[in-house]
């Protein structure tokens, strides 16, 4: 059967609508703010308790209302912004539809009080549930305080969908960042729970506004830009390229004096940086574009957040070559080298060397040390020795003083000590030519080779040491103690020899991607960061044991966006799971005092930047570790470009091959396989 149709009450409709409007109460903050800055105010002060949810108070000192027109000012679809339907093409306000306060009063209790410039008196209003009460006379500041309390208290649906205060807080403090920036004429004071958490200068400067609202190590790294194209102007700061930050959430819009979230703008300012910022690292800004009223609409979300532009590719093209040529403009050429004449002289007071022919002319004398004076006059082209000693030291009596004079050039057909040919200790090794069969082309890393052109000591004369006795041996000692002879060791093992892989590495491009030519004829291209990357996320998974740590020498404050800072100070107990010791530094910072092992420090905020993103988007607290999870094996693993040695690339073919890794943790493909017929189709061959 059909049900009737009837019209919703007032009341349920008003509860629609504010469901619309009102989310959380940093969009109450938001609509309140914004008819402030409507009102012309010079000064506005917002204070929240409990993160809104407690009370939330706005105070300016705008034009006021009427007391007449106070009830009228909460009825839907009221505003002094409008009039006519051509007003809808030009609109120059933040607000435009008249429905923030009726939907801010239908699920809350309003106090408002409000006196207009050169008013003897104000009003005063109180409302609860959308029903207004009787104005009244009262004494009053110029201008208008508003008083939000018990928000969704007769919705209750709503308000279990309510995060905790901290995120809450967080989400109004990232609001009055966007705000502050968007108007640097405006002084902003918000205070949460009794704490004064922002306070901007209002002196018109957008960089006076950056460094308050985000902090002087952000405003540090930021380059000013100006320039335009056609009707659209864009102006602000964008951050240098080795600034990058490891998310978008530094990034601010703002369109005609709102902030907004474009995505063509956003592309806009990426393609600027375009082979100027690593791969991975998003650049922040603050950029304010400006255009005639009737080429943007921004009546397409009730939230007023979206926008859309008339020209696109006109506004694309100005943000673009805006801070293309501002990069380019600002980036620095590299210093010349000094010639070697200007060169500072370095440091002679200490080890003085010289060359072999010199020590040959001066008959392996050392030379005279100069005064100071005459060292550092001028460079000379040859070092100088140290002072001659003024004694010469004898070696001690006994075979405990003995010391055998080891050659460090590599011979494979050098024996080691205890099988070696007798020769008198003092008697120096004669150098041996370095073979040049090497598996790597490098010598052993034990050994470490003789400096170049340096001479070598003198040798001690047969008289000043003691010589062995002809016929007389060199005590042995057993390479086993006797007292271990005793007990029953194992038998020797013999190890198999290691089976040839069905697959050889025929190199590697780009120091990115692994070459390999597998038994059966096929070509296989290899990421080496995608693969080292799932093989770490797999063991991250399985692994039974928190991951190890290692404290900080010094402890880093990672600047976050408030909200980002909120969200991980609330998930604390999983980042510690995952290695990670931090604590509250106030204002939004967040003090890393220790990291996982697999980390490196210098990653620390860009992951943490990953982390909090990926806290915000998580669905729930599986998928939240997950995603955790793939930003840490991301982040410990070989980068793109890094030179790698054989045997890991030998590691990263042996996982692809056997079929381990076939898939980063992102879904994307480790290998790609080119068969033989299809190299000789690419060469007319087939």
């Amino acid at each position: 059967m059909m049900p009737h149709i009837q019209q919703l009450e007032s009341h349920v409709a008003d509860l629609i609508a504010a469901g619309e409007v009102v989310e959380r109460p940093a969009s109450v903050v938001k609509e309140l703010v914004e008819n402030t800055i409507d009102a012309g105010a010079s000064a506005v002060v917002v204070e929240i308790q409990r993160g809104g949810m407690g009370a939330i108070r706005v105070t300016d000192n705008g034009c006021g209302i009427a007391p007449a027109e106070l009830p009228t000012a909460f009825l839907r679809h009221a505003t002094s912004k409008m009039r006519t339907p051509e007003d809808l093409g030009r609109i120059g306000t933040l607000g435009f539809r008249g429905e923030a306060l009726a939907a801010i009063s239908a699920v809350s209790r309003v106090d408002i009080l409000t006196r207009r410039r050169g008013d003897g008196n104000g009003a005063s209003l109180h409302l609860e549930g959308g029903v207004p009460g009787q104005v009244e006379e009262a004494g009053a500041p110029e201008g208008t305080t508003i008083l939000v309390r018990d928000l969704f208290y007769n919705t209750p649906a709503r308000l279990k969908f309510m995060k905790k205060d901290s995120a809450e807080t967080a989400a109004v403090a990232g609001l009055m960042q966007h705000l502050a920036l968007s108007h640097p004429d405006i002084s902003f004071k918000f205070i949460k729970d009794g704490t004064e958490a922002l306070h901007t200068p209002g002196d018109g400067k957008l960089d006076s506004a950056v460094y308050a609202a985000l902090g002087r190590d952000f405003a540090r790294g930021l380059i000013p830009v100006e320039g335009r194209g056609g009707d659209v102007a864009v102006s602000g700061f964008v951050t240098a390229p080795l600034m990058g930050r490891g998310s978008r959430s530094m990034q601010a819009f703002f369109v005609n004096g709102r902030f907004i979230k474009s995505q063509l703008l956003t592309a806009a300012l990426e393609e600027g940086y375009r082979n100027q910022i690593m791969k991975g690292k998003f650049p922040g800004c603050v950029l304010s574009v400006t255009l005639p009223a009737a080429a943007v609409d921004v009546n397409v979300h009730p939230a007023k957040t979206q926008i859309k532009f008339a020209r696109e590719r006109e506004v694309f093209d100005a943000v673009y070559h805006t801070v293309l040529d501002c990069l380019d403009a600002k980036g620095a050429p590299v210093a010349a080298p000094r010639p070697a004449e200007q060169a500072a002289a370095p440091r002679r007071d200490f080890f003085q060397s010289m060359d072999a022919r010199t020590y040959r002319e001066q008959g392996g004398k050392p030379a005279e040390t100069a005064p100071p004076a005459a060292r550092t006059s001028s460079l000379r082209p040859m070092g100088w020795q140290m002072a001659a000693p003024q004694q010469t030291v004898r070696p001690a009596e006994g075979p405990a003083s003995h010391r055998r004079a080891w050659n460090t050039e590599w011979k494979p057909e050098t024996k080691v000590a205890d099988s070696a040919p007798e020769k008198p200790f003092y008697q120096t090794a004669q150098p041996t030519a370095r073979p040049t069969g090497s598996a790597l082309g490098k010598p052993p890393a034990s050994v470490a080779a003789r400096p170049p052109e340096q001479p070598a000591a003198p040798a001690v004369s047969a008289e000043e040491c003691p010589v062995r006795p002809e016929g007389t041996k060199r005590p042995f000692v057993p390479a086993i103690p006797a007292e271990r002879q005793a007990l029953d060791l194992p038998e020797q093992q013999t190890i198999e020899p290691v089976r040839e892989a069905p697959w050889r590495i025929a190199g590697e491009v780009l120091h990115t991607y692994i070459i390999c030519e597998s038994e059966d004829g096929c070509v296989w291209l290899i990421d080496k960061h995608a693969a080292h990357e799932r093989i770490n996320f797999d063991r991250m998974k399985a692994a039974q044991e928190p991951p190890m740590r290692q404290a900080l020498l010094q402890p880093i404050a990672a600047e976050l966006d408030r909200e980002a800072g909120a969200l991980l100070l609330e998930n604390l107990p999983l980042l510690e799971q995952f290695g990670f010791a931090c604590e509250d530094f106030g204002d939004g910072a967040i003090l890393v005092r220790e990291v996982p092992a697999d980390i490196d420090a210098a990653d620390t905020v860009a992951t943490l930047e990953e982390f909090a993103e990926n806290l915000r988007t998580g669905r729930d607290l599986a998928e939240k570790r997950e995603n955790l999870l793939h930003t840490m094996a991301c982040k410990a693993a070989i980068k793109g470009g890094w030179t790698s040695d054989v045997s890991e690339l030998r590691i990263l073919v042996e996982k692809v091959q056997s079929g381990e890794v076939r898939f980063c943790p992102h879904g994307r493909p480790v290998a790609v396989k080119l068969t033989k017929y299809e190299l000789e189709k690419m060469f007319k061959r087939a």
